[in-house]
């Protein structure tokens, strides 16, 4: 029996994420940027450690479609230092490497464009392509993000309401994935991988929607789950996760390689190590080659019931120093305070406290306000809209039928919303 194929798959490195960072003196390049930077290289090492056959790349490069010349070389070199071991690469554009219009280069199409050996940027129109790795070849069946600008400038398309329009991009996923499973199943010997960047319904998403670039694209998990694949290589989503977990085929969101923003501070970070054979994939999920991604804390404080809430917030900060929280992490300080307590928080104390940290990303306050109401005593939280806004009126002691006939005319604009 043929030995597996082992393949690395990782995908949304968005080389140029530069929040919460300031420029590295070593480097010239902003300190975030370098987190990203150096997880790649650590991924770089590891493929060539570990000797894998096949690297998988499904797609967003950089955070934008323009990244400057040296985020361009940073990425590159690293790309290359795999290929240059005689490991095959395999890429596809994610929609932050694409230009707006279709006419333009794709972000990664340089590598195509310099014929790099042992770099294969594959779209649409490559089809099935059968790369030859060093335990034999592999079906690659490219899905990358499709130019929307493009599909919408189609005559089918251009009548069509947003609604009308992501149901047709859907459609058209969906069927060039099925016309590449017929066609690789033509080969059953050949292990076969899907490599895709976009949404599936059911995924679980994280923070991808705060950087998205252009319309999102869904397709149907109905139609990945095929047995005409032995592994289903996904870029686009940041959260790892399985979608067909315990199954064949397996359908995986390598997730991205570093923590983006809080709403990813607790998700492991990495990439996958796969291995195929046809009709049968396994992979191990690698959270941590040499160092893990940079970690984000939050700290929350409710301090409304303290005497002393600056005591509290520094004992609080202390506790998640010794747990091993703030050292080099990206730190957030969340607090709850009486109205009366506001004056005696020190924003320097808190971060002479946090000096430890990579970076403060900043002290946010949630004030209990106790104030009297012109609009006289009402429960806002519970009121509606329409409520307040009587209310208001009242209060502006704006006559009754004209009034009435705002209040008719706000009811039309809020059901229309």
């Amino acid at each position: 029996m043929a030995e597996p194929i082992r393949i690395l798959h990782f995908a949304d490195v968005h080389i140029g994420m530069e929040r919460y960072g300031r420029v590295d003196p070593a480097t010239g390049i902003n300190g975030r940027v370098m987190d990203y930077l150096r997880r790649l290289s650590d991924l770089a090492d590891f493929a060539v450690e570990k000797r894998v056959d096949l690297v998988i790349f499904a797609g967003d490069a950089y955070k934008t479609r323009n990244p400057n010349s040296t985020y361009r070389r940073e990425f590159s070199w690293r790309i290359k230092a795999i290929a240059d071991q005689g490991i095959p690469v395999v890429m596809v554009a994610g929609n932050h490497d694409l230009p707006p219009v279709s006419q333009r280069a794709s972000t990664i199409e340089i590598f195509d464009t310099l014929r790099v050996p042992n770099i294969h940027v594959l779209d649409q129109d490559s089809g099935v392509t059968i790369i030859e790795t060093r335990h034999g070849p592999v079906q690659i069946a490219p899905a990358p993000y499709p130019y929307t600008s493009e599909l919408a400038s189609r005559e089918a398309f251009r009548a069509a309401s947003l609604e009308d329009l992501d149901r047709r991009y859907t459609e058209f996923m969906s069927d060039i994935i099925r016309a590449m499973a017929e066609e690789v199943r033509s080969r059953p010997e050949i292990p076969a991988v899907l490599v895709g960047h976009f949404s599936v319904d059911g995924a679980m998403f994280s923070s991808e929607r705060s950087v998205m670039v252009g319309r999102d694209i869904l397709v149907p998990r109905s139609v990945l789950v095929d047995d005409a694949w032995d592994y289903v290589a996904l870029g686009h989503i940041h959260k790892h996760q399985d979608l067909n977990a315990g199954a064949q085929p397996p359908v995986v969101y390598s997730g991205s390689i570093e923590r983006i923003d809080f709403g990813e501070e607790k998700e492991p970070k990495g990439w996958v190590l796969v291995e195929v054979s046809p009709g049968h994939a396994s992979y191990e999920f690698i959270p941590h080659y040499r160092r893990e991604a940079r970690r984000f804390t939050t700290i929350d404080c409710d301090c409304r019931k303290e005497d002393d809430p600056m005591e509290t917030i520094l004992e609080r900060i202390r506790r998640r120093q010794e747990e091993g929280g703030v050292r080099d992490a990206i730190v957030r300080v969340r607090l709850k305070l009486r109205e009366d307590q506001d004056r005696h928080i020190s924003d320097r104390q808190i971060r002479a406290a946090l000096a430890e940290a990579f970076s403060v990303a900043g002290i946010i306050r949630q004030i209990d306000w106790h104030v009297r109401s012109r609009l006289g005593a009402v429960d806002f939280e519970k009121a509606t809209p329409l409520e307040l806004l009587e209310r208001y009126f009242d209060n502006l002691q704006t006559p009754e039928e004209d009034k009435k006939a705002l209040l008719q005319d706000a009811k039309r604009i809020i059901q229309e919303a």
